[in-house]
């Protein structure tokens, strides 16, 4: 396989010490990884927010080595025979979060931080996007992976691109005054349904409480990206005693 000549990937990475050694203690034993005949693992690169899957690559164990290292994701380049560092050229750096291995110690996966939220080379948010299969339903493995974040993105579609029959339109053009009122509204009947103790209502109310907060959310231009960094966030910090 062949091998940087020029590459620093200290400097490149531009990491300090204490990110790097946070990066080399967490390195997995790669002896256990089951690569195939041509020294390579499959590696499926998933949003760490939303859960969405974002692309597919081979990596070898420099590649392993070197994206630990640095805390930016490499792959193999099949066509190419050399280490890929992702978004070298494109601008679109992948940011290591986490890497586990499945059950048969055969493919990685990989969490990510994905630069401008672009992983495709064709300019998409991910490579997963031409249907083979048809059916009735939502294709649910379209990304983004979870509802909360396609209701979201629908919801600023339809701020920039208003249908005057869309009730998010008429709550937008209302303001905060008529989006506000509905949460309000919202949150009294979900404490009702918690206080009598009915599922169902518990479950409708609290989603109409989360479409609210979303269209609150895109009125004010926040992201719900935003809010799920925040709920990360908190999930690593230190707990209070």
């Amino acid at each position: 396989m062949q091998f940087y000549s020029s590459f620093n990937p200290l400097k490149e990475a531009n990491l300090d010490f204490k990110e790097i050694n946070n990066y080399t203690q967490k390195i997995i034993n790669l002896e256990n990884l089951q690569f195939n005949e041509h020294g390579l693992i499959f590696a499926i690169a998933q949003d760490w927010l939303d859960g969405a899957v974002l692309m597919a690559a081979w990596m070898s164990k420099e590649a392993i080595e070197i994206t630990l290292l640095t805390g930016q994701v490499h792959y193999w380049s099949r066509s190419r025979e050399k280490i890929w560092h992702k978004g070298a050229t494109s601008g679109h750096f992948q940011k290591l979060k986490s890497m586990c291995s499945d059950c048969d110690a055969d493919v990685l996966l990989l969490t990510i931080e994905q630069t401008q939220d672009i992983a495709c080379h064709t300019g998409a948010r991910s490579c997963f996007f031409n249907d083979t299969y048809e059916t009735t339903d939502r294709n649910p493995s379209f990304p983004p992976a979870d509802v909360c974040t396609e209701l979201a993105q629908t919801i600023t579609t339809r701020k920039k691109s208003p249908d005057a029959k869309s009730y998010t339109n008429k709550l937008l053009d209302g303001g905060d005054n008529r989006i506000l009122k509905k949460i309000g509204e919202e949150s009294a009947e979900f404490v009702m349904a918690c206080k009598d103790g009915k599922v169902d209502e518990i479950v409708g109310e609290a989603a109409d409480i989360i479409f609210h907060l979303q269209v609150a959310l895109a009125y004010h231009d926040i992201s719900w990206r935003d809010v799920l960094e925040v709920l990360a966030t908190r999930r690593n910090a230190p707990r209070r005693h």
